[in-house]
C-alpha cells in the first residue's frame, strides 16, 4: 500500500484537491480511503462518505493535532492495510504553521493557496519546507504575476518540492498529481519503527497540563521567555 500525507493552513483548500485527485486515482482502477485528522470540528469526513470513499476521523481536541496524529498514524494504517487499499490519504491541518507531519520515505504534500500573502512560506515551518509537492490552489483568483511570485516565494523556501498549481474547483491540475503520488510512491506493510522528517513542536509546561492562572510562580516545565529591556 501507498501511504500519503497532506497538510497545510487551514482553508488552503486540501479537501478539493483530494477530492479531484482521487477522481483521476479511481479512474485507474485504484483502491483510495482517507484518514481527516483535525483539532475541534470538521465535517469533510461527510464529503468524502458523499464521494464514495472510505474515510476515518480523529480529532485532537485539547492535544496538540500533529501529536494525535503520529500517535494515530500506525494504528489508521493498519486499518488501510486490512482493507486492502492501493492508496491511503492521510489529510490534516498545520494549525500553527509548525506542525511537522511528514515521515521519512513517505510522500509529503503541502498545499498553501495564493491568498494568504506572499510572505505565508517564509512563516510556515517544516510543513512547507519539508514537503516532497508544494500544491497552490486558487490561481484563478489573481493575476499570473502574483501567481509567478508567489510560486517563487515557496521555491525560495523549499528549492527541491516540486511545486504544482491545482483549481480545487475544475480539478485542473489533479491528474498530474495522482501519478505522482502513485507512481513515484513507497511501498509499506507497516509504519512500525519509520522515522519523523522533523521533530515535532517541543512543549510540556504547566499549561500543557491545565493550568489557567497567568504568573512566573505558576509557570513551571518548558517556558520561554522574551526579552524585554526597559
Amino acid at each position: 500500500m501507498n501511504l500519503v500525507t497532506i497538510s497545510g493552513p487551514p482553508s488552503s483548500g486540501k479537501t478539493s484537491v483530494i477530492l479531484k485527485t482521487i477522481d483521476s486515482l479511481k479512474k485507474q482502477g485504484l483502491k483510495v480511503a482517507v484518514a481527516k485528522f483535525d483539532c475541534l470540528y470538521t465535517d469533510d469526513d461527510v464529503l468524502y462518505a458523499k464521494a464514495g470513499i472510505p474515510v476515518k476521523k480523529g480529532l485532537s481536541g485539547a492535544l496538540c493535532p500533529d501529536h494525535y496524529f503520529v500517535s494515530n498514524v500506525e494504528e489508521i494504517t493498519n486499518w488501510a492495510l486490512n482493507n486492502d487499499f492501493d492508496i491511503l490519504i492521510s489529510e490534516s491541518a498545520g494549525l500553527c504553521n509548525r506542525c511537522s507531519p511528514y515521515i521519512k520515505g513517505i510522500k509529503a504534500v503541502c498545499v498553501i493557496d495564493n491568498l494568504s500573502g506572499i510572505n505565508t512560506p517564509k512563516k510556515i515551518g517544516p510543513m512547507l519546507k519539508t514537503a516532497d509537492i508544494v500544491v497552490i490552489t486558487k490561481g484563478d483568483i489573481v493575476s499570473q504575476a502574483e501567481r509567478e511570485v508567489f510560486a517563487s516565494r515557496v521555491n525560495t523556501v523549499n528549492p527541491s518540492a516540486i511545486i504544482m498549481h491545482i483549481n480545487g474547483l475544475t480539478g485542473q491540475g489533479s491528474f498530474e498529481l495522482s501519478t505522482l503520488l502513485y507512481e513515484e510512491a513507497l511501498n509499506i506493510d507497516s509504519l512500525k519503527g519509520m522515522e519523523l522528517r522533523f521533530p515535532m513542536p517541543a512543549a510540556l509546561c504547566s499549561y500543557c497540563l491545565g493550568e489557567t492562572r497567568i504568573g512566573e510562580s505558576y509557570q513551571m516545565g518548558n517556558v520561554r521567555k522574551m526579552k524585554v529591556e526597559d
